[in-house]
């Protein structure tokens, strides 16, 4: 992103009246290399994210957008800078956020319907708290009726969908997916945009979505953060402006094709050969 006041203000406006509910503050990380010289992934990352939005973060594989994520999530500590949520400084995993991986990692031996109950296992809700909860995400992310079967008797679609509702089943404020889609076919993936677009307006939740998808980003995000090269920071923050909700054949629109074309543009020129 622009650096400097202008890039400050800019974003003011953008979340005027928005509770800011994520802050990146120069945010840095820095990995050792097997020879032990430093390696610096993500550089210097300064953004909001305002409560109730679609935020993608997008760039090439190795970019360090999942770094970015790792570290929202609390999984991973920033070296340098500080990330906020809620107002609060973000040193661990939070109450509050779901995640979801790019593999399902479902538990073999349960049910869909017990795996969706696990958050709640480990937070010690009681059992029909839990259960209640599970059934209703399992229902909204479509699997209404599969709550018996179990990880291998489902398509890899529907894998992702149980993944999404455990991350939903303690009902978090922000939900937090690194490259849910990128192991499906091209036709499984659009259906998989549609829902999860259709159960973040349900939800209202704050969404950070990180992707290497132009099409997927544009299509899914109120704003797209895009990466530059390594060591990498928030080149520019590009504002989607299409009514919701949006529907597949809109990719085929002017409007569409017109932000595509400036993301790529962006990405094109990130300091590292197309």
């Amino acid at each position: 992103m622009p650096g400097g006041p202008e890039a400050d203000r800019l974003q003011d406006r953008r979340l005027a009246g928005t509770t800011r509910l994520i802050e990146f503050n120069r945010v840095a990380k820095v990995y050792r290399a097997v020879d032990g010289r430093p390696v610096r992934a993500v550089d210097s990352v300064s953004a909001a994210i305002g409560a109730g939005e679609f935020v993608s973060i997008l760039g090439p594989s190795g970019c360090g957008k999942s770094t970015l994520m790792m570290m929202l999530a609390g999984l991973l500590s920033p070296s340098e800078g500080e990330i906020r949520f809620k107002g609060e400084p973000v040193f661990g995993p939070q109450e509050g956020c779901g995640i979801v991986f790019q593999d399902a990692v479902l538990f073999p031996w349960r049910t869909v319907l017990s795996n969706v109950m696990l958050p709640g296992e480990v937070r010690g809700l009681p059992k029909a708290e839990q259960e209640r909860r599970a059934r209703a995400m399992i229902r909204l992310v479509g699997l209404a009726g599969f709550e018996t079967k179990f990880p291998h008797e489902l398509s890899g679609g529907m894998q992702q969908r149980v993944s999404i509702a455990r991350a939903l089943s303690l009902e978090p404020s922000l939900l937090v997916m690194d490259e849910p889609f990128g192991a499906l076919d091209a036709m499984t993936r659009e259906q998989m945009n549609l829902e999860l677009q259709r159960i973040s307006l349900d939800l209202g939740a704050t969404v950070v979505f990180v992707t290497h998808s132009i099409a997927e980003a544009a299509f899914l995000s109120d704003r797209v953060f895009v990466m530059s090269g390594r060591p990498s920071t928030v080149r520019e923050i590009v504002d989607i402006d299409i009514p919701r909700p949006r529907r597949i054949e809109q990719m085929n629109s002017d409007a569409f094709g017109g932000y595509v074309s400036r993301l790529r543009d962006l990405l094109d020129h990130r300091g590292e050969p197309a």
